[in-house]
């Protein structure tokens, strides 16, 4: 009976320490991969360049290197637009002097903005190409068309409206308000035409006349009528004015053209309306009352 007590015991025994045996080898195999780990681990940049009694010198290096690199780009970075600064710079003295050349040549007179104007104040291949322009234009010499939807129709402008034929046949067909890159444009088409008008070469179809006190008849923007203007995609635009004093029965009439390029006198003369003819064209079949009221009006 002694014996049968004693054997569960020793098994009991055995059990538990077997059961202590495997938690401790578990313990320790945690433990060994746990130092594996952290051994294995990288180390972080951060960590090796904090400042501490050991990496204080790496870490000075370190920002030391960095601010040295932005530095230097910042340099490379102010360079370039001084660079840049000094091209624009240049580019912008060229056009100063471009456009103090083109006002000294409109300040000389007529012979400046002239179809046959002063060959030393622009090169000659210039103003070749420009008068051959002129001569392919329509200003100069009709064109052949091969019906009448080639005609390139012109649109008119006074000096407080342009009236424009894509607006259509509205009942208010002016441009409103017009852009100011066309009324600059207009502007300075019509100083042009006061220019050749007041300082006349000697092959315009003008005489000088003289003003009611005996001076030199001066006209200015308020003497414009009218004009009229169209463009030739492929050579340039005509310009059509008419000045007007109000004591005088004669229209000056000036033809101007740009070829892409400054403005060039074609034609400038003298309209005397005294010896005009005006032609009327009115409907007349089935209409006869109404002409004789017009007839009546007109007479």
């Amino acid at each position: 009976k002694s014996t049968l007590i004693r054997m569960p015991r020793r098994g009991l025994i055995l059990q538990t320490r077997t059961h202590w045996l495997l938690l401790g080898l578990a313990l320790l195999c945690s433990l060994i991969l746990f130092l594996y780990l952290l051994e294995c681990a990288p180390q972080t940049d951060g960590n090796a360049s904090l400042p501490g009694i050991i990496g204080e010198n790496y870490g000075k290096e370190y920002y030391q290197a960095l601010l040295q690199e932005q530095e230097e780009h910042y340099q490379t970075r102010a360079t370039s637009l001084k660079r840049q600064i000094a091209q624009l710079k240049q580019e912008l003295q060229e056009m100063s002097e471009k456009m103090r050349f083109l006002q000294e040549r409109k300040n000389a007179g007529a012979n400046g903005i002239g179809y046959q104007g002063n060959k030393e104040q622009a090169p000659s291949d210039l103003l070749e190409f420009l008068h051959s322009q002129i001569d392919k234009a329509e200003v100069s010499i009709g064109a052949k068309l091969p019906s009448e939807y080639g005609v390139i129709p012109f649109e008119s402008f006074t000096l407080m409206k342009v009236f424009q034929l894509e607006m259509g046949l509205t009942r208010h067909p002016e441009e409103k308000p017009v852009r100011k890159d066309k009324r600059d444009e207009l502007v300075e088409v019509i100083e042009a035409g006061l220019e050749v008008i007041n300082n006349p070469d000697e092959d315009d179809e003008q005489e000088d006349e003289d003003g009611p006190l005996g001076e030199k008849l001066i006209f200015n923007e308020n003497d414009f009528i009218e004009g009229y203007y169209r463009t030739e995609r492929d050579k340039g635009t005509q310009y059509e004015l008419f000045f007007k004093k109000a004591d005088l029965m004669e229209y000056r009439h000036v033809t101007l053209f740009r070829p892409f390029g400054p403005l060039m006198k074609v034609k400038s003369e003298m309209i005397d309306i005294t010896r005009s003819v005006i032609n009327i064209i009115v409907p007349l079949a089935e209409r006869t009352e109404a002409f004789a009221q017009f007839m009546q009006n007109f007479r």
